[in-house]
C-alpha cells in the first residue's frame, strides 16, 4: 500500500475509486463503504482512502485528540483488507480553507483522476465542512466520475459510528465493541520491559506501552489473544497501572498460555473479547499472585466455553 502523508502537491497516476473520511474504528459501517472502492479494481481503478491529519474535529478543537484506532492501526487495517493508496492530508489554517469546489477540482479530479466515490451520508469535507454527498452528486457529471451514497447500517435500533463504538470501549461492553467493529477490539504496540514480576512469581507476561492518544476501556481484566508475529495466542490481559507493584504508568500486560519465547521489540496486537473484573491494588505480591492465577483459571474455561459455542 502507497501511503501518501505529509504533503498535499501530489499526483496519482491511473484513475482512482475514492473513500473519504476519518475512520476512527473503521467499524462495520466503514468497512461497508470500503468495500464499495475494492470493488472496482476489478473495473482497473485503485483503490483510495482520503483521511485528514489530524482529524476535523480534532483539529477545530471539538474533542479531544484520543482515537480508537490509531494512525499505525488504521495502516495495517487498510493495507489488511487490500486498498492501494492512504492519503493522510495535512490539515492546517491553509488546507482547511480549500473551498469544497477547489477540492473536488484540484484534489479529486486533478491530483487523484478520481472516477467513482463511495461517500456516507454524513460526508463532509472543504471550507467549514460545506462539501458533502449531496454536493459530490451535483458536481459528478463535470468532472467524470460517479458517486455511490452509501446508507448507515443499524444496530440495536441505533445507527453504527464511531461515537457508538467509543460509547462501548469506555463502558468496558468489549462484546458490544466486536459486534460493531466486526472483530475485537485492539491495541497494537512494541513488547517493551516491565518490572518482571510475572516471570518472578511463574507466571511471566508481556508488556506494551499504549500511544497516549489510543482509547483505552476501563482499567481492569480482560479474556484476549494475542497476535505477535503472524501467530496467535490466548490470554488475559490487564490494562492500567498495576496500583500493587507500580502505580504510574498505563501499561498493558498479558500473560499468554502455554507461551515462553523472547519477543522484546517484536510489535503485538492484543485484541480484547471480554471484561472479567476491575483493576484493584492488593494488600501483598502474594495476595496479587493468587488473583492472578484465579484470572487464568478463569481466562482457560471461558476458552472452554467459547469454544463450545462455536
Amino acid at each position: 500500500m502507497r501511503i501518501i502523508e505529509a504533503y498535499t502537491e501530489f499526483l496519482i497516476e491511473g484513475e482512482t475509486a475514492v473513500a473519504i473520511g476519518k475512520f476512527d474504528g473503521v467499524h462495520i459501517g466503514h468497512q461497508k463503504l470500503l468495500q464499495q472502492i475494492l470493488n472496482k479494481k476489478k473495473d482497473g481503478l485503485r483503490s483510495c482512502v482520503f483521511t485528514f491529519d489530524p482529524p476535523p474535529d480534532v483539529f477545530f478543537g471539538k474533542r479531544l485528540p484520543m482515537e480508537l484506532t490509531t494512525r499505525e492501526e488504521k495502516r495495517r487495517i487498510f493495507a489488511k483488507m487490500g486498498i492501494d493508496i492512504l492519503i493522510e492530508f495535512p490539515l492546517n489554517e491553509k488546507t482547511a480553507a480549500i473551498t469544497p469546489e477547489k477540492f473536488v477540482e484540484k484534489l479529486l479530479a486533478d491530483q487523484m483522476h478520481t472516477r467513482f466515490i463511495a461517500a456516507g451520508t454524513d460526508l463532509s469535507f472543504g471550507q467549514g465542512g460545506r462539501g458533502d454527498s449531496a454536493y459530490l452528486c451535483a458536481v459528478q457529471e463535470l468532472y467524470g466520475y460517479k458517486t455511490e451514497i452509501i446508507q448507515k447500517i443499524r444496530k440495536n435500533g441505533r445507527e453504527i459510528s464511531s461515537t457508538y463504538v467509543r460509547e462501548a470501549v469506555d463502558q468496558g461492553k468489549m462484546e458490544l465493541a466486536e459486534e460493531l467493529l466486526g472483530e475485537p477490539y485492539p491495541v497494537y504496540g512494541e513488547i517493551v520491559h516491565g518490572n518482571k514480576l510475572g516471570r518472578s512469581i511463574g507466571m511471566p507476561t508481556i508488556n506494551q506501552l499504549p500511544p497516549e492518544n489510543k482509547v483505552l476501556p476501563p482499567f481492569g481484566v480482560y479474556f484476549s489473544e494475542v497476535e505477535i508475529e503472524g501467530n496467535v495466542y490466548k490470554g488475559i490481559t490487564n490494562i492500567g497501572k498495576k496500583p500493587t507493584v507500580d502505580g504510574h504508568h498505563t501499561g498493558v500486560e498479558t500473560f499468554l498460555y502455554n507461551f515462553n519465547q523472547d519477543v522484546y521489540g517484536d510489535m503485538a496486537q492484543v485484541r480484547l473479547y471480554s471484561f472479567k473484573r476491575p483493576e484493584q491494588k492488593f494488600e501483598s505480591v502474594e495476595a496479587l499472585k493468587a488473583q492472578m492465577k484465579a484470572d487464568i483459571e478463569a481466562g482457560f474455561h471461558y476458552r472452554h466455553e467459547k469454544a463450545k459455542k462455536i
